[in-house]
C-alpha cells in the first residue's frame, strides 16, 4: 500500500479523465436534454488540465500498478500530443455538430474515453496493459465513428471500423499469447530478457501478430482497408480526432513495443517495418492522385505520412525515434490546421467536401486559401516549411544507419505526393470561383491560422522542440 500514492501521482492525468468522465456521465443524465451543453466545455477543461499536469509534474521515470504502467519522458511526449489532438478536435467539433444536429452530450465523453485509453495505451508496459488500453480507445472510436446515426455513410463507416477492428484486435491478442507462452511473461522488459538475440519460431509469430494489430491502428499498408472509407463517412469532427490524436496513440505504443520487448531480435522487427514503410509510402503517394473527395485524399496522405514516419523506426536508435517524434509532433500541427479548414467548408448551410468545392477560393476567402496552402506545401515537404524538416529529420536517420535505397524511394513518394497537395493550391488559386463558402466559427478558423504560423516558423526557433525530442528519444532507452 505504500506505493500506491507514488502510482497515483504519476497517473495522475488519467485519474483527471477517469473521474471526470464519470462525473459528465452523471451530469448528462441529471440534465436529460439531448444537447451537449456545458459537457463539451468541461471535456475540453479536463484536457487541459490533463496536459497542464504532465508539462508541470515530475519528470522522473517510474513503473508502477505492479510493472504495467511507466511514466517517463517518452510516455509523457506522446500524451501532450495526443491530448493536444483531442482537446482542438473537441473544440473545433461544437459548432459542426450543432449546425449537423449531433450535438448529443455522449460525443465529448467519448472523446475522453478514447482518450483514457491513448494515455493508458502509451505508458503501457506490458501486454495486458496494452490490451486494455487498445480496447478502451478503439470501443470508443467504433461507436464516434457511427455518430451520425442517420447518414448511411456513417453508419458505413462505423460498421466497417468495427468489424475490421475486431479482425485486428483479434489478431493482436493472438500475438500476445504467443508471446507469453515463448516468453513466460507478459512484461515488455521480461520479454526482451527472454529473448534476447535468440527468438524462437513462436516468439517470432507472436511478434508478427503484434505488429499486425498495431499497424491496423496506425493505419499502415497492408492494414490500411478501412481508412479511406471511415475517413469519408465519419463526421469530420470524428476525422479529424481519427487522423490526429490516435495516430499519436498508435505510434507511441509501436515504438515502445519494438524497442522495449524485442531490441534483442531488431533485424526481424526491422524488416516488418521497412516492409509496412515501404507500402505505405507508395500507397500513400499513387492512390490519392485519383481522389475527388478531400476526406477520401486526407487518408491517403495520412497512410503515407506514416510510412515516412516509419522510416525513422527502421532506422532504429535514438536518432531514429527522436525523428519519428518530431515527425509526429509536426504531422499533427498540419493535420489539425487542414481538417480545420475542411470543417469549415460549408455552402448554404450544408458541409461540402469535394476539392472541386475550393474553385477560386483565394477570391472568396483570402486568409483561410492562403492558411490551407501552407497546410498543403508543408504537407508536401516544401521549405522552409515544418513539414520539410519533418522529412529532412526521418530520410537523415534512414540514411545515417544505411538504409539508403529506402531514403530514395521516400523521396521519390514524396516527389509523387506532392503533385495532389499542390493540385489544391491551383484550384484554389487559378480556377474560377465556386459559390463562396459561409463565414467559418471562430474556433476552427483560429486553429488554422495558428497551425499556420507554427509551420511557417518552425525554422526561425527549433532548438527547443529538438531538444525536446531527443530528450523523450533517450527516455524510452
Amino acid at each position: 500500500m505504500s506505493h500506491l500514492p507514488l502510482a497515483l501521482a504519476h497517473s495522475l492525468p488519467e485519474l483527471v479523465l477517469a473521474v471526470g468522465i464519470l462525473f459528465l456521465v452523471l451530469l448528462g443524465a441529471i440534465r436529460s436534454k439531448d444537447t451537449s451543453g456545458p459537457v463539451t466545455e468541461i471535456a475540453a477543461a479536463l484536457l487541459g488540465v490533463a496536459i497542464l499536469i504532465i508539462l508541470l509534474g515530475g519528470k522522473s521515470t517510474a513503473i508502477v500498478f505492479d510493472g504495467a504502467f511507466i511514466d517517463d519522458g517518452f510516455g509523457r511526449f506522446m500524451k501532450v500530443l495526443a491530448l493536444a489532438g483531442s482537446l482542438v478536435t473537441l473544440v473545433m467539433s461544437q459548432d459542426f455538430m450543432v449546425r449537423e444536429k449531433i450535438d448529443k452530450f455522449e460525443f465529448p465523453i467519448l472523446i475522453l474515453l478514447a482518450t483514457l485509453g491513448m494515455l493508458m495505451l502509451i505508458s503501457a508496459a506490458n501486454l495486458i496493459a496494452l490490451y486494455l488500453g487498445l480496447e478502451l480507445m478503439s470501443l470508443s472510436l467504433y461507436v464516434m465513428a457511427a455518430f451520425h446515426r442517420d447518414d448511411i455513410r456513417g453508419s458505413e463507416a462505423g460498421l466497417k471500423y468495427f468489424v475490421l477492428g475486431a479482425l485486428s484486435s483479434g489478431m493482436l491478442l493472438y500475438g500476445a499469447s504467443l508471446l507469453y507462452g515463448f516468453a513466460g511473461t507478459v512484461s515488455f522488459t521480461g520479454i526482451a530478457e527472454t529473448i534476447n538475440g535468440k527468438a524462437s519460431l513462436g516468439a517470432v509469430f507472436g511478434l508478427v501478430f503484434v505488429m499486425a494489430g498495431l499497424s491496423f491502428k496506425m493505419s499502415a499498408v497492408p492494414f490500411h482497408m478501412w481508412t479511406p472509407d471511415v475517413y469519408e463517412g465519419a463526421p469530420t469532427p470524428v476525422t479529424t480526432f481519427f487522423a490526429s490524436a490516435v495516430k499519436m496513440a498508435a505510434v507511441a505504443i509501436t515504438l515502445r513495443v519494438v524497442l522495449t520487448a524485442f531490441p534483442g531480435i531488431a533485424p526481424q522487427w526491422r524488416q516488418i517495418v521497412i516492409f509496412v514503410s515501404l507500402l505505405s509510402m507508395v500507397l500513400g503517394a499513387f492512390a490519392a492522385i485519383g481522389q475527388n473527395n478531400i476526406k477520401r485524399l486526407m487518408a491517403y496522405s495520412a497512410i503515407g505520412h506514416i510510412g515516412f514516419a516509419l522510416l525513422g523506426l527502421a532506422a532504429g536508435g535514438e536518432m531514429g525515434v527522436s525523428s519519428v517524434l518530431a515527425y509526429m509532433a509536426i504531422y499533427l500541427v498540419m493535420t489539425l490546421g487542414t481538417f480545420a479548414a475542411i470543417i469549415s467548408m460549408r455552402v448554404n448551410g450544408q458541409a461540402v467536401e469535394n476539392i472541386s468545392d475550393l474553385s477560386g477560393l483565394a477570391k472568396t476567402d483570402g486568409l483561410t486559401a492562403f492558411f490551407l496552402a501552407m497546410m498543403m506545401f508543408s504537407l508536401a515537404g516544401i521549405p522552409p516549411l515544418a513539414g520539410f524538416f519533418a522529412k529532412w529529420y526521418v530520410f537523415n536517420a534512414a540514411i545515417q544507419a544505411g538504409l539508403y535505397w529506402l531514403a530514395v524511394i521516400g523521396v521519390l513518394a514524396s516527389a509523387v505526393a506532392a503533385y495532389y497537395y499542390l493540385r489544391i493550391v491551383k484550384i484554389m488559386y487559378f480556377d474560377e470561383p465556386a459559390p463562396a463558402f459561409e463565414k467559418p466559427a471562430p474556433a476552427p478558423l483560429a486553429v488554422l491560422v495558428g497551425s499556420g504560423v507554427l509551420v511557417m516558423f518552425l525554422f526561425a526557433y527549433p532548438g527547443a522542440f529538438i531538444d525536446a525530442t531527443n530528450a523523450a528519444a533517450q527516455s524510452l532507452f
